[in-house]
């Protein structure tokens, strides 16, 4: 199908180990150079559909297909080569300097025991600069604070390069200044065509950025669609089981909940 570059066709997903169906005949298209953002409750499955297309996860029943390729096809050098993913936190055992540590994305495009050459690094670099910590290059990565590990997670993502990205609150810890970095970074990529899939507790900031949302509830409750149609108050009160009110400012959504 023209423009679609991830679907999901009825899948289902069950934690077996705790007997818990998080999924059910959940079906999703996102089409190439969008920016789509799943919002709900914590402990609903957004974390697990990004796992699910990244092929880290296999689902019970239905597809997953990817350029029109089932995802079972790909092999992992390709996939690390398609998709790029931003977890919302990654336990560091080493001490890599952040230039290391962004280099690390580079392994898709490199062969077995192949060594970053200079083409990488600059990459690498031009990545950390991007997120605005090319001057911390050499500083440990166990020396920084969560949003500057959030920072550099995206970093390591970018130099990728790949044609999807999949990010996890990629927001939650960082101040208000570097929030804005990232939209405008995520902007930009748009721009450059990259397809864009993130989680959010933060509907103002899905209204900004997105052109489609989904929204995931109890109950395997789901809706989807273009921001104004989904992006509503009866349908956040729903979702989220408290009254919610969406108001206007200045041409911007602001959401504002009750008790």
């Amino acid at each position: 199908m023209s423009g679609i570059i991830v679907e999901l066709e009825n899948i289902s997903f069950t934690y077996v180990s705790e007997n818990t169906q998080i999924l059910k005949t959940l079906s999703l298209k996102l089409r190439k150079g969008e920016i789509s953002t799943i919002l709900g409750p914590n402990g609903i499955g957004k974390t697990t559909l990004l796992l699910i297309i990244l092929g880290w996860i296999t689902v019970k029943s239905g597809s997953v297909r990817l350029k029109g390729r089932n995802l079972e096809e790909y092999s992992r050098k390709e996939m690390g080569q398609l998709i790029g993913f931003v977890p919302q936190y990654e336990h560091i055992s080493f001490e890599y300097s952040l230039l290391e540590y962004v280099l690390l994305g580079r392994s898709p495009h490199l062969n077995s025991l192949e060594s970053p050459g200079k083409k990488d690094y600059q990459i690498a670099m031009d990545a950390l600069e991007r997120v605005g910590l090319e001057d911390y290059a050499e500083r440990s990565v166990l020396h920084l604070s969560g949003g500057e590990k959030q920072l550099v997670l995206l970093a390591r993502s970018l130099v990728q390069e790949s044609e999807i990205l999949l990010l996890d609150e990629p927001m939650s810890n960082l101040d208000l200044a570097n929030k804005l970095k990232i939209i405008k970074i995520l902007q930009t990529l748009k721009e450059e065509g990259v397809t864009i899939l993130f989680t959010s507790h933060e509907p103002e900031i899905a209204a900004r950025l997105s052109d489609y949302l989904i929204l995931m509830g109890q109950n395997y409750t789901i809706e989807q669609g273009v921001v104004d149609d989904v992006l509503t108050s009866e349908k956040l009160s729903r979702i989220y089981n408290i009254p919610v009110n969406i108001e206007e400012i200045n041409g911007r959504k602001i959401v504002l909940w009750h008790e």
